[in-house]
Parts: C-alpha cells; structure tokens; sequence
C-alpha cells in the first residue's frame, strides 16, 4: 500500500491536463516560493494547486485562499473547515475534491458532529444561498467557515476543468481505494516544527481592498486580506488580455443567475453569446461554463479557445477569473442571507 501512495504523490501533477503544470524541480521566482510555502505548511504541492503554475500571480491567489481559509489556525477547527470543503464539493459534484477531503476529515480526531455545517454547505450554490434562516457559526467565525465555502466553489471548478475525477489511478483496486486516500490526507499537513500561522502568506501578493459584498470577512484579517489581495490579482490578470465585452458578460450573466448550473442542453450558452463579436466567442463561451456549468465543457471548447490563445498562461487565467468571479459571488449571497447564531463548529 505504502509504495502506491508514494507512487501517486510523486506522479500527481501528470494527472492535470490541457496545461503543463511547473515541476517542482523547474519553479522559479513566485512559484518557486508557493511551491515551498505548500510543502511546508500542506505537506504536498497538490494537484488543483499546482495546475494554477504558469500564471505565478494566479498560483499565488489560490494559495493564498487555501491557506489563509482552509489551513491556517484560528477560531475554527480543521475538521469543521474541511467538512465545509467536503460538503461544497459535493455540492458542485466535484468528486475529486470530494475524495481528497473527506478522506482529511476521516484522519483527524475528535471531528464532533458537524452536521448544520455540511447541510448548510451542500445548500450553498443556490438562491436563497443555502436556504434562508440563521447561519450554522457565529460572526467571529464567518471568515474561516464562508471564506472556505467561497474557496472551494473556486477550486471546485478549476479541478472540473483540469483534474480527473479521482486522484487515485484507474488501475487500483476498488477496496484499497480509502485506504490509500488516508494515507495520502495523512501526508497533506505541516511539517512537525512548522504552525500555519494566520496571514503568513499575504505578502506573496500586493495589498488590495475587499470586494464588495465579503464584509463578513473583516472580523478576520487574514482571510479578508486574502480574499482581496487574490480577487485583485487574478481580475488584474483577466483586464491585461480578456476582452472587456467577455467580462462584462459574464458579470451580468452572473448577476441574473438563480446558483442552478443551466440546462440541460447549452443553448442557454448560445442565447447568452449570440451579441458578441465573433473573435470574442471562444473566450467568452469557456469563460461561462466554467463560471455557470463546468460540466458542460468539452474538448472542443478547449480547442476552440486555444487556436485564439495558445498559451497555458491564457488559459489558466481565464479559468480562474471566471471561477473565481462565480465563487465571490456566491460568497456575497451567502453573507448576505442570513443572520449568524452561535453554534458549536468546532
């Protein structure tokens, strides 16, 4: 078993796909310092978070939103934030994600009955956002537990687009499958000499304001100055090079969206599109999907996007700005829906 779980975290990063990630050997600069700061505070460089290396300042981002969320320690246990990241994820249908934190959350001890959190959770993508009525945590701890649902609505839909559905290879045996996931959630913590401590990670990106709507977040500094200092990051990104009428669509596409992905079929994709230039299509169609409905997306959209923008850089980009924007909207609803109580989430 042992030799299996060594085998998938040292070949993790060829399970991306559409981009090359920036082997660990190769990172440089930005990269190269995200790459450290993962191994010593997360155990590993995973997978969703390598895919985001040929756009350093992108890499940066979702670093800081995992461990700034997720990781560091505060007034929420480990254990109620993953059950949080577990519950989005399913959600999202995301069984990557699914897979890999509920596998953490079985490794740590004392978890106590989360319940509240993860039904809230897995209502959290829809309008009202998750349901109406009292929020399962109190202010004080909305920054970690909101900060952590909006990080995996992001990550949620970039490991759509870049990830397979599980981290563990095909060929493995279907009963050695959750062992094999403890083992690897074992290996994702800090370094023995090593506290993640809150906001240690902010410096690897310029200071910027909080996005409207994520005033829940100031009660925690560290995770409002993350989510500003990576919204602004990855929106600077996207201004340098996405067209101005891709953004302004899918901003007011989002803004009529009900948190129900559309469908069945994609002629709501057409319908949205049908005003745009015809330059402006590929980027535009990709950049909605991800945002509304990554599971509709295909090869051929990728293709499509990739004859108008070749680079990984490009393509990285657009995916995390259309996530990311997706995910901060929703962050906003759900501060906005209810009044916080004051249960027990540790």
């Amino acid at each position: 078993m042992r030799p299996l779980v060594r085998t998938l975290l040292k070949g993790s990063l060829k399970q991306i796909r559409h981009i090359a990630a920036v082997r660990q050997t190769e990172a440089r600069g930005l990269v190269a310092e995200v790459y450290a700061q993962a191994r010593r505070e997360f155990g590993v460089v995973a997978p969703p978070l390598a895919l985001h290396s040929p756009a350093p300042e992108t890499l940066a981002a979702s670093w800081l939103l995992l461990r700034e969320t997720l990781l560091a320690e505060g007034r929420v246990s480990r254990a109620a934030k993953e059950a949080v990241a577990a519950a989005v994820s399913r959600a999202n249908d995301c069984p990557y994600c699914v897979e890999v934190h509920e596998a953490k959350l079985a490794t740590l001890s004392g978890t106590g009955d989360h319940t509240a959190l993860t039904d809230w959770a897995r209502r959290s993508g829809g309008f009202p956002a998750a349901g109406g009525g009292p929020l399962p945590f109190d202010a004080a701890q909305a920054p970690e537990i909101l900060g952590t649902a909006v990080t995996f609505h992001y990550l949620n839909r970039m490991v759509r687009l870049f990830l397979p559905d599980s981290p563990v290879p095909d060929a493995a045996p279907a009963a050695g499958r959750a062992p094999v996931m403890r083992m690897v959630a074992r290996a994702m913590r800090p370094d023995t000499t090593t506290t993640v401590v809150p906001g240690a990670s902010l410096g690897l990106l310029p200071e910027a304001p909080l996005p409207a709507g994520l005033d829940w977040a100031k009660p925690g500094p560290a995770v409002a100055g993350a989510l500003a200092r990576a919204v602004a990051s990855v929106d600077v990104a996207a201004e340098r090079w996405v067209p101005e009428a891709v953004r302004a669509l899918l901003h007011a596409e989002l803004a009529v969206h009900d948190g129900a992905a559309p469908g069945p079929s994609r002629a709501w994709l057409d319908t949205a599109t049908a005003p745009l230039a015809a330059g402006h299509l590929p980027a535009a169609r990709l950049a909605l999907l991800i945002a509304l409905n990554p599971h509709q997306i295909t090869d051929a959209d990728i293709a499509r996007f990739r004859a108008a923008h070749p680079t990984d850089r490009e393509l990285v980009e657009l995916a995390s700005w259309a996530a990311l924007t997706a995910a901060v909207r929703t962050g906003a609803r759900l501060g906005g829906s209810a009044r916080p109580t004051t249960p027990a989430t540790r």
